[in-house]
């Protein structure tokens, strides 16, 4: 089987890293052509040193990263470290990177790269909001056809909003990003919370990373430790949502997710809903489909291939 061309653009974050280091582990089924940051879980200047700090925990300083956007398109920068903490990978101690980060700007990689490519052969997996692949879409539109598939965490149907009663975090902090993404007409698979949040981290799950033996299990099981605090008083569940790395996942083992082919739009108006996916999972609007929306995973697979990736390293 031949590795798919993916680029991952990222806003780390550290369920982010956890996806990156799934990628990394994992050569024979994806190929990571390089890493965008984009400014989201917290500003850019962390995001972009971050995403370097796990390509070097991975053994990987080899992989290119690039920094992108500092903003969304028309909208203040909204952040969580109430989440993930101030650096956003508050938990385990983690060295400063020594890779150095590329001069070009993130947007410009991802343009070139799908230019270079041949026709249909790299997927783009954002792990954050949709600023810098709006921005390529935006600036180069011959780009847009050239892409195999958009893989990303981002919307919630069934579980509504997680940084407001409407909108899950990724997209509200760029609505204008993402509806940009999602009437480009590429064919597009949506994780959504309804997804990520029966990807618990457990107490067990988490010793399972612990045991691991490794420096990667146990960087991850205190990223986990670290931010599930904060997720288990919210939704009083058994441990934390674990949501970006559903995306790299996916592309290991689809069959671990469910879903259906719908018409997701993305709400860019009302301040009351603003950035709202609304997926017409009934599909009541008559609205073509241009996503596949997830709906459901298989928890106990998801964390097992998470594990034995993870060992590799």
């Amino acid at each position: 089987m031949t590795a798919r061309k993916i680029i991952i653009d990222t806003d780390p974050g550290q369920d982010d890293a956890v996806a990156i280091l799934l990628a990394l582990a994992s050569p024979d089924e994806i190929e990571v052509l390089g890493i965008t940051a984009v400014a989201g879980n917290v500003p850019l200047a962390l995001t972009q040193k971050n995403a370097r700090i796990i390509c070097e925990l991975a053994g990987r300083p080899d992989i290119r990263v690039f920094a992108g956007c500092e903003g969304p398109l028309g909208r203040k920068l909204v952040t969580a470290e109430h989440v993930h903490g101030q650096t956003g990978l508050n938990g385990p101690v983690l060295p400063d990177p020594t890779m150095p980060l590329q001069d070009q700007h993130g947007v410009d990689f991802i343009i070139e790269t799908l230019r270079d490519q041949p026709m249909g052969s790299v997927t783009l997996c954002p792990l954050g909001p949709l600023t810098n692949i709006a921005m390529a879409f935006r600036k180069a539109p011959d780009i847009v056809p050239r892409v195999r598939e958009i893989v990303l965490m981002g919307g919630a149907y069934f579980e509504v909003g997680n940084i407001t009663p409407a909108a899950e975090f990724n997209i509200y902090v760029d609505p204008q990003a993402a509806d940009i993404v999602f009437k480009s007409g590429v064919d597009i698979v949506v994780m959504p919370l309804d997804v990520t949040h029966k990807a618990l981290v457990t107490k067990p799950r988490n010793d399972a990373f612990r045991a691991i033996g490794n420096r990667v299990g146990e960087a991850v099981a205190e990223m986990t430790d670290f931010f599930e605090r904060f997720d288990k008083e919210k939704y009083g569940s058994n441990g934390a949502p674990l949501h970006d790395p559903c995306v790299t996942a996916y592309l290991i083992r689809p069959d671990l997710f469910t879903g259906r082919h719908i018409n997701v739009e993305i709400e860019t108006r009302s301040e009351l809903t603003m950035g709202m996916t609304v997926a017409d999972w009934w599909r009541v609007s008559g609205r073509p489909a241009n996503a596949t929306f997830m709906g459901d995973i298989d928890a106990d697979g998801f964390f097992a291939l998470l594990t034995e990736r993870l060992a590799r390293l």
